[in-house]
């Protein structure tokens, strides 16, 4: 039997046995279940502004808030790490605030109108606010940090930060000619998905005072959870969608260069990777093509080997927590990673 939890804000953690598909409690409630409620109050409250339209910008962002696992790696990191206190408040809303900047960039670069479902920032106020909006939250977790002495929790922050762009910028810099090898892909996902990651366990150590050899082991630890995290989204890609019963290619529409085609490509002969490059570059629009390159990705066995990586990396992360005393937090924190890794969405 293996349980999975379900995020379900500050209420006891649900389990989902894998074995028997029903849904359980666990003995204890979420050892953090206090500590994100007063959360969600003090980051609620660290979005309010004076101006009547930047206020309903914020209230319009706050309500759509995601499943809030970044903030919940803080508190189980400070918790296995140490005592959690006001510094590890502070640290989880640093995150959350320079994290939701950057989502509310990136709608913009992107382009994008949707953002978990709901109009993003920019389709309804358009780029120049969502810009602005941007620049206020980033300066509001700057100002957090800087009233407050954090300097090592901003550090931390400021470091993922530079290493998301920079991500961003190489696979848009590899992207143009589609030759992304295994280990640039690697380089990428640790830089765009797993430096923010790391950052959560890192500032969550830190907050709590713990020496630089526990918030070093802790970014570590975060670093591969961030890795294995972005596989799975990748092969989401490839997977069956609930609603359309058909994998979505959406990457491949997008000419993304993703582990489970990278290795399909790596296996195959010359005139199948022409055929397939020349698809992504020139008929990605085509249903047809797409679903081709679908089927040779699977054939090859990508979705596999993807699959096979992420869990290496899960397992990687999960024996450095081996060096930490059993707890509450560290139990609910392994429980975490495996919702990261089984989640359907």
């Amino acid at each position: 039997m293996f349980l999975i939890p379900t995020i379900t804000g500050a209420e006891p953690f649900l389990y989902l046995c894998t074995s028997c598909g029903k849904t359980v409690t666990g003995s204890d409630k979420k050892p953090i279940s206090k500590e994100m409620t007063e959360f969600e109050t003090k980051f609620r409250e660290s979005m309010r502004s004076k101006v009547s339209l930047l206020d309903k910008v914020m209230h319009y962002i706050v309500k759509r808030k995601g499943k809030q696992l970044r903030p919940m790696f803080v508190f189980f990191s400070a918790g296995i790490c140490g005592t959690i206190q006001d510094a590890t408040y502070r640290g989880a809303s640093l995150i959350e605030l320079l994290h939701t900047a950057t989502l509310v960039h990136d709608d913009v670069v992107d382009d994008s109108n949707l953002r978990r479902g709901f109009f993003s920032v920019n389709a309804l106020w358009k780029n120049k606010i969502a810009v602005l909006v941007g620049d206020y939250l980033l300066s509001k977790g700057l100002l957090l940090a800087v009233k407050n002495k954090d300097f090592n929790l901003l550090e931390i922050v400021s470091e993922a930060v530079r290493e998301m762009s920079e991500g961003e910028l190489l696979q848009i810099e590899k992207a143009r000619k589609l030759d992304i090898d295994e280990a640039v892909y690697y380089e990428i996902i640790r830089q765009k998905t797993a430096s923010l990651i790391a950052s959560c366990c890192a500032v969550g150590a830190a907050s709590t005072g713990a020496n630089s050899d526990a918030v070093g082991t802790m970014h570590q630890f975060g670093q591969l959870i961030g890795i294995a995290f972005q596989i799975k989204d990748d092969l989401f890609d490839y997977e069956l969608n609930n609603k359309t019963g058909k994998p979505s290619g959406i990457d491949i529409k997008e000419s993304k260069m993703t582990l489970p085609l990278i290795y399909a490509l790596s296996v195959a002969d010359k005139s199948e990777k022409r055929e397939i490059i020349n698809i992504i570059k020139n008929h990605s629009a085509d249903a047809n093509k797409v679903k081709r390159v679908l089927n040779f990705v699977s054939e090859k066995g990508g979705i596999n080997y993807a699959t096979l990586k992420m869990n290496e990396f899960k397992n990687q992360a999960l024996l450095i927590l081996n060096n930490f005393p059993e707890s509450n937090y560290k139990n609910s924190l392994i429980a975490l990673v495996s919702y990261t890794i089984e989640r359907e969405s």
